[in-house]
């Protein structure tokens, strides 16, 4: 309120009620006396823009701020470039590849820890349960397989809750966020990385209906986060190579690559993860970029694929050959007509329904689930700890409602599984008998979907248990997203969709020919593309990971029915979580109303502009008083013949030049104070604060002294007129990945600038607000 209040204050200075300098401003109203400063549309400029400026991280409400994408061109950037050497060009094109190289190296390493981590504690604690069952101590089995859950639930939580609460969920509407623009605090730091991958392990393992896939893609990005710094004063880490990295768009381009590197590493699919991070991941593309995700992938492909053959001779303990998701319907070649593509049709609309009432529902239980996680840490553990409970008993208790089967001759010793991994979980049937709900529930979810993707006609799996699988999964899938552990959406998805495709295909195996394993293929595809709303990626993943190009043609067509069926009724899942996070996220195409609105209907105020040559106090008064990241030079007699706008200059920027104090006591310009600063004094703040205004003492003298501004202004910022279609604005604005976009006057004789456009603006919020008769939902 006082905020408020203060910037009210501030508006009325600006319209000439009180005659304060505020950065110019005032001087600029004096001088246009006369001219049409009392226009309509130069008075919507007094209007304040609160909305979409919070959101949502972990728990807790954070303020938002935008990336700076664009390059910066003032005299320093440009005088750095011409001062480089060809030599120094090849080295900061040299280190971008030692960089994407590490990148890979790193979640590759991650993704083997994590397998490996899950498939040893998952399968200790189920065989120690097991050990149990066969002495008919079923009770004190429940005991330990629940408390083991618990255990482990307890500390992935402790962890998310106490150390990075930014690093629960899946991560991967945050990281969508931050490659559009979005900077939130902590979502990519280092003690979000370690409570990623050590969260994510005892989340999976404690046996939630979770993956670690979507939590890789946000460590990824965090890797890609940390190698992207530009050095650290802290730890020592200087080199001069690192300082060209010291800005956003470099560590983008890194960002991207590690969320590439996470989904390669998460599903064995190299090039899925180089199309996730196209389609889904990130805002802004070239070919370049393409060329370095690519061989980031590869490399997560190379080093996984040599840790597998490590571990092939019984090395990493419990983790074997299939610790790695990788799911084998290769025996069965599809052989289909047309009465099969009328079944994978059914398929992909009943996964389109089912998908758009999946994300339906987890943002009913989301929402529920941010009442509770807001009232602190310790009720978070308990929201964790009940479904942990509730888990174990579904776990434990449904496979009881199966009845158990006669293994099939052929199996041999293969059928039952007891003491290690398999398809036929014995659980408590007689010798030469298996449960199928067992070998559905008793197990990691990444063997549950071997068992679900397996080919061949026997009757592994009863219909009754596959429909109480399917329901049950379904349910805790829903219900288990949004507490606060690391957790993924991918595997709950696939199990769900799975199931169901073996339901019909056993149901329709009297019209088609296709083997039930591929029916449980198609279900899953149709499911996720349900769910997540993405097509070529997610084809491509999944013809990774089964290593079938036959299905090629049918999981192309059941993505697409499902997606667009599910589009019909909602959004995606990730784009539904972004929006009720509150991040400002920009769509690629503009929203039908802004046609009917132009760039300066939307312009927020006040503005504060400064002089070519400032005085520091105004200078130190707009910083204090304000929260903008930019503001507006204006040159004025006897610098130029009038008002004419120079470029924008950054609120970093300007905190630079106040803390080492380059100021003169006469107002003239003074290049030569500026052989003491170079372009990367300039650059971005690591994981660090940076420079704070608090931080810096000014005596009276020195507020009283001037400083240059030209050297670090932006002579060349993207500008729109005031009359430019709103809808063309937006587009333009994204595409290009600005922060800022000024917008001019049409007409001469008035102040050159008429506001400044960020992300904010382009909100529905704050448009429906400034004009309700644009709301869509009132139509």
């Amino acid at each position: 309120m006082e905020m408020e209040e203060e910037s009210l204050r501030d508006v009325e200075q600006m319209l000439g009620k009180e005659e304060d300098d505020i950065g110019g401003m005032s001087r600029s109203i004096s001088e246009y006396e006369g001219l049409r400063l009392r226009d309509p549309l130069l008075l919507k400029n007094n209007r304040l823009n609160t909305t979409s400026q919070i959101a949502i991280v972990g728990a807790n409400v954070c303020p938002i701020e935008s990336l700076d994408y664009e390059i910066i061109e003032n005299d320093l950037f440009k005088q750095d470039w011409r001062s480089r050497a060809r030599g120094e060009i090849r080295q900061y094109l040299l280190l971008k590849w030692m960089l994407a190289l590490l990148i890979g190296l790193g979640t590759g390493l991650v993704a083997f820890f994590n397998n490996i981590g899950v498939e040893n504690i998952a399968g200790f604690k189920l065989l120690l349960t097991n050990d149990l069952m066969l002495n008919h101590k079923y009770h004190q089995a429940f005991a330990v397989y629940a408390g083991c859950n618990m255990l482990l639930a307890m500390a992935a939580a402790a962890l998310c809750a106490f150390v990075a609460p930014a690093a629960a969920g899946s991560g991967i509407p945050e990281v969508k966020a931050y490659l559009n623009g979005v900077d939130a605090p902590s979502i990519l730091a280092p003690s979000t990385l370690f409570v990623k991958i050590f969260g994510s392990i005892f989340g999976v393992a404690a046996g939630f209906v979770v993956g670690k896939e979507g939590p890789m893609v946000h460590t990824g990005a965090c890797i890609g986060n940390l190698l992207g710094q530009g050095g650290s004063k802290k730890y020592g880490l200087t080199w001069k190579g690192f300082k060209y990295f010291k800005n956003d768009r470099d560590r983008r381009d890194l960002i991207t690559c590690g969320a590439a590197a996470g989904v390669a590493g998460a599903f064995r699919a190299p090039v899925g993860g180089v199309l996730f991070a196209l389609e889904e991941a990130a805002s802004w593309w070239r070919s370049a970029l393409l060329w370095r995700t690519f061989f980031t992938a590869a490399v997560v492909a190379v080093v996984l694929r040599g840790f597998m053959e490590y571990c092939k001779g019984e090395n990493c303990g419990l983790f074997g050959e299939g610790g790695l998701i990788m799911f084998d319907v290769n025996s069965v070649k599809p052989a289909y007509s047309i009465p099969d593509l009328l079944v994978v049709i059914f398929l992909g609309v009943i996964g389109g329904l089912l998908g758009s009432l999946y994300n339906y529902l987890v943002d009913k239980v989301l929402r529920t689930y941010s009442v509770i996680n807001e009232k602190g840490p310790i009720f978070k553990i308990m929201l964790v700890m009940i479904l942990s409970f509730l888990t174990s008993c579904c776990s434990f208790g449904v496979p009881w409602l199966s009845k158990c089967i006669p293994c099939p001759p052929h199996l041999g010793d293969q059928c039952p599984t007891v003491g290690r991994s398999g398809h036929y979980k014995n659980f408590q049937c007689p010798p030469n008998h298996y449960n199928d709900l067992a070998s559905l529930f008793f197990t990691t979810n990444d063997d549950a979907i071997r068992n679900l993707f397996i080919a061949g006609s026997d009757k592994r799996f009863l219909l009754s248990s596959l429909l109480i699988f399917f329901v049950t999964i379904y349910i805790l899938g829903i219900i288990t997203y949004g507490i606060a552990i690391p957790s993924g959406l991918f595997i709950p998805v696939i199990l769900a969709g799975a199931s169901y495709g073996r339901v019909a295909g056993s149901l329709l195996s009297r019209f088609t020919v296709l083997d039930v394993g591929l029916f449980a293929l198609l279900g899953a595809a149709s499911f996720l593309g349900g769910t997540m709303r993405m097509t070529v990626s997610l084809c491509v993943i999944l013809l990774e990971l089964t290593n079938n190009l036959l299905m090629l043609p049918l999981v192309m067509l059941v993505l697409l029915i499902s997606k667009s069926v599910a589009d019909c009724f909602n959004k995606g899942v990730y784009d539904q979580i972004v929006e009720m996070k509150g991040l400002p996220y920009l769509e690629a195409h503009a929203q039908p109303y802004m046609r009917q609105l132009i760039a300066s209907d939307v312009v927020s105020g006040p503005l504060f502009t400064l002089s070519g040559i400032e005085k520091v106090g105004n200078i130190v008064h707009a910083l204090k008083i304000t929260r903008h990241n930019g503001f507006p030079i204006i040159d004025e007699p006897p610098f130029s013949d009038g008002p004419e706008l120079c470029g924008l200059v950054l609120r970093s920027h300007l905190l630079v030049l106040v803390k080492h104090k380059a100021f003169t006591m006469e107002q003239k310009e003074m290049p030569s104070i500026w052989n003491k600063f170079r372009a990367h004094d300039f650059g971005k703040a690591g994981s660090g604060k940076g420079i704070r205004l608090e931080d810096i003492e000014l005596s009276e003298e020195e507020m009283e002294m001037y400083v240059d501004l030209h050297p670090i202004t932006n002579r060349s910022p993207y500008t729109v007129v005031e009359t430019t279609s709103l809808a063309k604005t937006a587009v333009l604005f994204r595409e290009l990945g600005l922060r800022h976009l000024l917008v001019v006057p049409k007409t001469p004789g008035r102040p050159p600038i008429v506001g400044i456009l960020t992300r904010h603006d382009f909100m529905p919020e704050h448009i429906v607000g400034l004009y309700p008769h644009c709301n869509p939902a009132t139509k």
